[in-house]
């Protein structure tokens, strides 16, 4: 049993699989995660772990990690099943690591435009030769609220509300249209860019927000909350 863990911005995510198959996953903040990979380490019999982080995760902890599992961490040096051709690859975030290899595991020699909308929205494209070039990335729905919130004198600070507006008849009416319908504009034109360069195009969802955003999107996609746990269980069982 492979043990992944996914230090977000703002969570954590855990998940076991068992070779290919997810056979558990659950989401803790940062004070329960040595608790939750004993726990989970007992409880599955797990021998090999990754890790992967975004955010700040401390040398004591990596360390209490690595005694009580045999742990990875994911780093712009680990090695990956795609060829990187990011211009500055130091710089490119595991995540987008992750996600990339999630691609061409699910969808071997395809074109993969993979949208990971979390904090920041990300777009990172692979072709079917397994080519990651690069992507996008902009602010997330979370953090286009608090803008407006944090930026102006009048504006309330709201959070994400499912509504479908094309106008608002109040402030906060105003603000929802705004928010929710740039974001799904900005997604949906995006994938048509990219579709206009590439005849056959898979397109994978997947983030904190895919399930608010996945039914207002005019393409066809695929919606897969756990597409990042995959690519590190992809990553772990690569270098093992």
């Amino acid at each position: 049993m492979n043990l992944i863990i996914d230090v977000g911005n703002t969570r954590i995510k855990l998940g076991v699989f068992n070779h290919v198959e997810m056979v558990h996953t659950e989401v803790i903040t940062g004070a329960a995660l040595l608790f939750k990979v004993d726990e989970i380490i007992e409880k599955y019999s797990c021998n090999n772990a990754i890790i992967s982080s975004v955010s700040f995760i401390n040398k004591a902890q990596l360390e209490s990690l690595s005694f009580k599992i045999n742990l990875m961490v994911l780093t712009t040096s680990t090695k990956i099943p795609f060829i990187n051709n990011y211009k500055t690859p130091k710089t490119l975030g595991v995540d987008r690591i992750a996600l990339m290899a999630a691609a061409v595991s699910n969808f071997p020699k395809e074109n993969v435009l993979v949208i990971d909308a979390g904090t920041c929205i990300t777009y990172d494209f692979i072709n079917a030769e397994k080519k990651y070039y690069g992507g996008a990335i902009s602010p997330g729905l979370q953090m286009r609220y608090r803008a407006l919130g944090t930026f102006t004198q009048n504006l309330p600070l709201l959070k994400p509300k499912d509504i479908s507006l094309l106008y608002g008849d109040s402030t906060e009416a105003s603000i929802h249209s705004g928010v929710i319908n740039g974001v799904i504009n900005e997604i949906d034109s995006v994938i048509n860019q990219y579709k206009e360069k590439n005849e056959k195009l898979t397109v994978v969802l997947t983030g904190g927000d895919v399930n608010f955003l996945s039914n207002k999107l005019k393409n066809s996609i695929f919606a897969n909350p756990i597409f990042l746990l995959e690519g590190l269980n992809t990553i772990l069982t690569y270098n093992l």
